[in-house]
């Protein structure tokens, strides 16, 4: 296939609604991880936009976000795209849907389409070698008209994150290695993430998908039909008066199910592309600390605000973040210090991961001031 008829066919869809309860209490319902300027004057969003040069214009990025409010900040930090391109889901029914609906949309502004999935709150350090990757599985996606999945290879044995076996190869295009992708496997045990990573033909899950419109959407009638219902429901009263109404009902009535479990952990005859473009998904604060500059005694020192200051006295790598407090620490290690305005979280970096049942408590007991 040519190039330049790949191009007119290309599709940017980003979903833009995750919570990101392990970045409490500075990731919160008003202001999600996604929205923070955790990494610089750029929110999380931002930089997934801006990536996208040279792979798709502004008026092909299409965005899946899940409250209004959320789609008005999104106008307000990409004024670029267009405000058509925005759709706000009216309940949270997670990822299967969300890409259901973007991938809709797109497939009936051009039925030939290939849509390039992403999620807005991923970091990519090398975003040459990620275009790269991203064109080549649009390439594999429309020929063979199937799913590609970006697989990261894995630089330690993480078990927070799911897996993907990479198969035969297929082909070579451009330098770039094209396996037939075997099975995904959920988040394993450490003995078993290990194992994974002596192997070498195992790749985390980025959850970045490349993928036909066409074939997505009867993936979905196949594999996840009460999903592919709602959304037929949804597809037949769009541009139309009624259009937020059907989906509001649709919604109601559609599953709460991922995108992995719906479709791509089903789908025969799917591909893998490894790649190895730094990327990282941000998962809880204990990465936010990896991908910090650190000080001289390995502290992570993070200042949102103006007239904040650290002050530490035989304190080693800790991360610390804060707004214009003067935060001062004694002879405490490895711990993650997190200060704002009205909340302020005390942990051991190894116990990051259970930010998120923190949260769950917050909410057992209606705390909701500070969600």
């Amino acid at each position: 296939m040519a190039e330049g008829n790949l191009n007119n066919h290309l599709y940017a869809l980003i979903i833009c609604g995750g919570g990101g309860t392990r970045l409490w209490p500075r990731s919160r319902n008003k202001t999600p991880k996604q929205f923070s300027h955790l990494f610089g004057r750029e929110t999380l969003y931002q930089k997934t936009v801006k990536r996208l040069r040279g792979l798709v214009a502004p008026d092909k990025i299409y965005v899946v976000t899940t409250s209004k409010e959320y789609a008005s900040e999104i106008k307000k930090e990409t004024p670029n795209i267009p405000s058509k391109n925005i759709f706000w889901e009216p309940t949270r029914r997670n990822t299967a849907i969300a890409c259901g609906l973007g991938t809709l949309i797109i497939h009936k502004k051009d039925p030939q389409a290939v849509v390039m999935n992403f999620w807005a709150d991923h970091l990519v350090k090398n975003e040459e070698v990620f275009r790269k990757a991203e064109k080549t599985a649009a390439r594999i996606a429309f020929e063979e008209k199937t799913l590609v999945a970006i697989g990261i290879k894995p630089t330690w044995a993480h078990a927070g994150l799911g897996y993907i076996k990479a198969g035969d190869i297929f082909k070579k295009i451009n330098g770039v290695s094209v396996y037939k992708l075997e099975k995904f496997v959920e988040k394993p045990d450490q003995k078993t993430a290990e194992k994974f990573l002596e192997s070498g033909n195992y790749y985390w899950n980025s959850g970045m998908y490349v993928w036909r419109a066409d074939f997505f959407l009867k993936a979905l009638k196949n594999y996840a039909p009460e999903t592919f219902s709602a959304l037929e429901k949804i597809g037949n009263a769009f541009g139309k008066k009624e259009f937020l109404k059907v989906m509001r009902v649709a919604y109601e009535d559609a599953p709460d199910v991922s995108v992995d479990v719906a479709v791509s952990e089903k789908v025969k005859n799917a591909f893998l592309i490894p790649a190895d473009f730094g990327w990282n998904d941000v998962g809880d604060w204990s990465v936010i600390y990896e991908l910090a500059p650190k000080d001289k005694n390995g502290n992570a020192i993070i200042k949102f605000g103006k007239k904040g200051e650290f002050i530490g006295l035989e304190a080693k790598n800790n991360l610390v973040q804060f707004d214009d407090q003067l935060i001062a620490v004694i002879g405490v290690e490895d711990l993650i210090i997190v200060d704002t305005t009205d909340a302020v979280l005390i942990c051991r970096k190894k116990d990051a991961q259970k930010v998120k049942e923190l949260v769950n408590l917050l909410k057992e007991k209606n705390k909701v001031k500070y969600l």
